[in-house]
């Protein structure tokens, strides 16, 4: 709880995954990837439940061994590839009609290296700044300035800027470059029912390290995201 507002916490973890099978359940660290986010909940200061809304009898089961609630299965309608995490998000709400929660944050399990901290540097910006939503953000590893769309054969710088204009360009003169990491989502729980979507054009952003900013997807994200934890690891117990 903060600021006499109650707060839960949305795991969403669909078992379908085309570009990594079986991705909520692979191990990182010994442990089932979606253990990470429970975990990172659990150490959260204002979270007040953490429920995992998951279609998988297996997701769910590791999803309560490290310390969520799983009190209801999503409908297969809801847990397809068109399937969104709104729609999850709005279904748990209404599973869940009979509590009051103030605020909502999803926490996807494709973030694994997001920590507690995180979290609650999410929600107390909300909360602080009078937000509606918050999400967290990162640096990109490419700034934009430098990226292209690709007309046939030709490049078109994506910020508008001509080629011409970046051959002597360097990348700490580029407008600094934020995007979204994925990791934290919150919202005010009226705001999401009326918008029906984690983030508009007047969500908070809230800065994450790009270190722990990993977001997988495809079986390159989860080998950075190893890469990524042993590193962490190793300088936690140095």
């Amino acid at each position: 709880m903060i600021a006499n507002m109650k707060v839960l916490a949305l795991i969403t973890a669909r078992g379908g995954s085309k570009r990594l099978p079986g991705k909520n359940l692979r191990p990182l660290g010994g442990k089932p990837l979606i253990a990470w986010s429970v975990e990172a909940a659990r150490g959260s200061a204002y979270i007040d439940r953490i429920v995992t809304s998951t279609d998988c009898p297996e997701i769910a089961a590791a999803a309560r061994a490290a310390g969520s609630d799983v009190p209801f299965l999503r409908p297969p309608e809801l847990s397809g590839d068109h399937a969104s995490s709104a729609d999850a998000g709005l279904h748990a709400l209404r599973a869940l009609a009979d509590e009051r929660y103030d605020i909502q944050v999803l926490l996807q399990p494709t973030s694994p290296l997001r920590t507690a901290a995180d979290i609650d540097a999410c929600i107390a910006a909300l909360v602080e700044k009078n937000a509606t939503s918050a999400m967290t953000v990162c640096e990109p590893e490419k700034n934009p300035t430098v990226m292209f769309w690709r007309e046939g054969d030709r490049l078109i710088p994506v910020t508008g800027t001509s080629l011409y204009d970046l051959r002597n360009a360097r990348s700490q003169d580029f407008r600094p470059a934020w995007e979204i990491n994925g990791a934290v989502y919150v919202n005010r729980v009226p705001w999401f029912l009326d918008r029906q979507s984690y983030y508009d054009d007047d969500t908070l952003p809230v800065e994450m390290p790009r270190e722990r900013s990993a977001n997988i997807d495809v079986e390159l994200d989860f080998r950075i995201a190893e890469m990524l934890f042993e590193s962490q690891r190793r300088e936690g117990a140095a």
